[in-house]
């Protein structure tokens, strides 16, 4: 493709994930790099080009976006009801579902080695770009701008008011501390694949207890993943909940 259709096919794709998460950006530049996944750049800086950091501000803003929004319309839940609402709002999962809700995957850039169509249906890379492109928009127009971002996009899931799961590594420790268990402890047994889409095997440990084993694209992905399947080997949540 010649440079000139090149750059107006990538502003007008720009111009439609605008348009679908409800945000014109005055420099569209922080929407541009809330889309590039780590495979599309070399050197010492990607991470500051990629997504990496803008995740990282923008899985904060999340938080406290959402915890705004529990505390306010939530005045009769203690914090321990809301820490756990949080959590579930908060989660990859959720961020994830978000993502593919505004098809965020339909724009990332990657490297030429990967497949846009498949770094943009994976799980975690949407909850990263979820988590990237509400850093973008707080960059781009401040706090405002994002919270009016999370309030469209999470209000339909607060109201909903659904009964909220413990997370598996909560339920765990619970579990382990009611019956006079040492605390669980968390260890990598192992890190592979390339950098920019790395795999954790991880392993917790509770004395007197076979270790628990996960893998995810993140070490508390695998650290869920080996909550789970203890709780399940032990009775504590049916096999079901294993995919939760």
């Amino acid at each position: 493709m010649a440079p000139g259709r090149k750059a107006k096919a990538q502003r007008e794709g720009l111009e439609a994930i605008e348009a679908r998460i409800g945000h014109a950006f005055a420099d569209r530049e922080l929407l541009a790099r809330a889309l590039t996944h780590p495979s599309a750049l070399n050197g010492p800086d990607k991470r500051e080009k990629s997504y990496q950091r803008l995740e990282f501000l923008g899985d904060r803003v999340l938080g406290l976006a959402v915890s705004d929004m529990l505390f306010q319309s939530m005045p009769q839940e203690d914090e321990g009801a809301l820490s756990r609402r949080l959590s579930d709002l908060v989660r990859a999962e959720t961020c994830a579902d978000i993502a593919a809700r505004l098809d965020l995957g339909a724009g990332v850039r990657v490297g030429p080695t990967e497949s846009q169509a498949a770094v943009g249906r994976r799980a975690g890379v949407l909850a990263d770009l979820c988590e990237a492109v509400i850093g973008a928009i707080y960059l781009d127009a401040g706090w405002g701008a994002a919270q009016a971002f999370v309030a469209r996009n999470w209000q339909d899931r607060l109201a909903a008011g659904a009964p909220v799961q413990r997370d598996a590594k909560s339920a765990l420790q619970e579990w382990a501390q009611g019956r006079g268990l040492a605390t669980p402890v968390y260890r990598v047994v192992e890190r592979s694949g390339p950098d920019h889409a790395p795999v954790f095997t991880m392993a917790v440990t509770i004395p007197g207890l076979p270790d628990g084993m996960g893998q995810g694209a993140a070490k508390r992905q695998a650290e869920i993943g080996a909550a789970t399947a203890v709780l399940v080997r032990e009775g504590v949540w049916p096999a079901a909940e294993e995919k939760a």
